[in-house]
């Protein structure tokens, strides 16, 4: 399969941020990444490659480094995508109809939901052996549907209208005055009704991947943002590696509501985990803070592209293109974590890699939103950059990206990942081949 087929594989295999975590786990297990427990100890062995996960919906997987000179090279993504989440009593019947009572996740553009197939995923708590266990789900059918109202009974429908969460967007689910969605999922994945102790269920849109435009050269997909991301930085973790450096990926959960969350960037998790490394080759505290400063940090998310029906909307100097390559994006409000510095060094390793760059700015009067690495920073402080690709229509049931640039950003990552940055003072950098390479 060509890159986008894979991407496509990846994105319908990842209905939910539990399945996209399983689905990095199992790739990762494939290659001999050692699947680590948080709740025991570690003993881990230089040259050898790791993985642990917290809450089943984050994971951070590691390369150990061949010295005890070492530092870190992190590329950070998200699992989860703008959605909704099924609430606990979720039955409604009305009039003939069962409709599911769900709660708006993250910033979603609600009136992309309408008129499409729909399901189900997520995870079951269920009783088994004496203990709580998970139980990843994914009703693999077009389960639900949202109905738009008729133009005939909306005339205003298209001058604008707005949506209410609580009525409007609720799936259609099954016809009667009495159903049973826990029989349902629980057919789906394999457990016994009566062992379900509660779920944590998301509608999904069933849209598959495509290619799209004269001659494929865009890609239309759900979830672009931001599995595309995690999808790049997997690979490129998979395909290259410096013996001098930790080479880690973090894919973090819930950065589309704030991140605030044990599994989120705004959590312990990536502290936690270099802590355990820290601690394998005795680094005292002062030698760790050492090691942060000279580590550096790429917070993978994807960007706003130009959009050629609404170009008043960009800023004027600083058009994002599809299909041009890697984008670096800036903020003066230090939304996202660029600096002069920072950019520097990255631009020089994808001019290196032959891989296009782009410059990003939100226009004066439209804010946009934050990403996972100034988050982060606040926990860890490393030296960090906000990258992605170009996107049309974020956090859209449906999105559309450039054909050519998941090929871009696996190529810039592995390049991140071949090469040691050497911080060797603050504001002086310089990047070094992989001796292999």
């Amino acid at each position: 399969m060509n890159v986008n087929e894979r991407l496509f594989a990846f994105i319908k295999n990842s209905p939910s941020m539990f399945h996209a975590i399983d689905t990095m786990k199992k790739e990762l297990a494939t290659h001999g990444f050692i699947l680590l427990d948080e709740t025991k100890p570690w003993k881990l062995e230089a040259g050898k490659d790791y993985m642990v996960t917290r809450n089943h919906s984050s994971i951070i997987a590691f390369r150990m480094p061949q010295t005890d000179d070492y530092h870190y090279q992190i590329v950070a993504s998200h699992s989860d995508s703008p959605c909704f989440l099924v609430k606990p009593h979720a039955e409604l019947a009305c009039e003939g109809f069962i409709k599911l009572n769900v709660e708006v996740y993250g910033g979603t553009l609600l009136s992309t939901w309408f008129d499409r197939p729909l399901s189900l995923a997520g995870r079951l708590l269920v009783k088994e052996d004496g203990k709580i266990i998970s139980k990843y789900v994914n009703v693999d059918q077009d389960l639900l549907i949202i109905p738009n109202l008729a133009i005939h009974m909306n005339r205003e429908a298209n001058q604008g209208v707005r949506i209410a969460a609580q009525n409007d967007i609720l799936p259609l689910y099954a016809m009667g005055e009495h159903t049973d969605l826990l029989a349902c999922v629980a057919q789906a994945a394999g457990v016994e009704k009566d062992a379900i102790v509660t779920h944590e269920l998301y509608v999904y849109p069933r849209a598959q991947g495509t290619l799209l435009g004269d001659g494929g050269a865009w890609i239309g997909c759900p979830k672009l943002d931001n599995l595309q991301s995690a999808f790049s930085s997997l690979q490129a973790l998979l395909q290259a590696h410096h013996p001098g450096h930790v080479s880690m990926l973090c894919c973090f959960d819930n950065e589309e509501i704030g991140s605030g969350s044990r599994q989120g960037a705004d959590g312990c998790f990536l502290a936690d985990v270099m802590v355990r490394i820290d601690a394998a080759y005795e680094k005292t505290p002062a030698q760790q803070a050492a090691i942060r400063a000279r580590s550096f940090f790429v917070s993978c998310d994807n960007a706003h592209a130009f959009h050629p029906n609404y170009p008043q909307k960009a800023d004027p100097n600083h058009h994002v293109y599809l299909n041009k390559g890697v984008v670096i994006k800036h903020s003066a409000r230090k939304a996202y974590t660029s600096d002069a510095f920072s950019a520097a060094l990255f631009r020089t390793l994808c001019e290196q890699a032959d891989v296009p760059v782009q410059d990003f700015v939100n226009h004066n009067e439209i804010i946009g939103g934050g990403t996972l690495g100034a988050i982060s920073s606040s926990h860890v402080s490393i030296p960090s950059i906000d990258i992605g690709l170009a996107q049309l229509a974020m956090h859209s049931a449906y999105e559309i990206g450039g054909a050519k640039d998941t090929a871009y950003m696996i190529a810039a990552l592995s390049a991140f990942f071949s090469h040691d940055i050497i911080l060797s003072k603050d504001g002086e950098g310089a990047i070094h081949p992989c001796p292999n390479h």
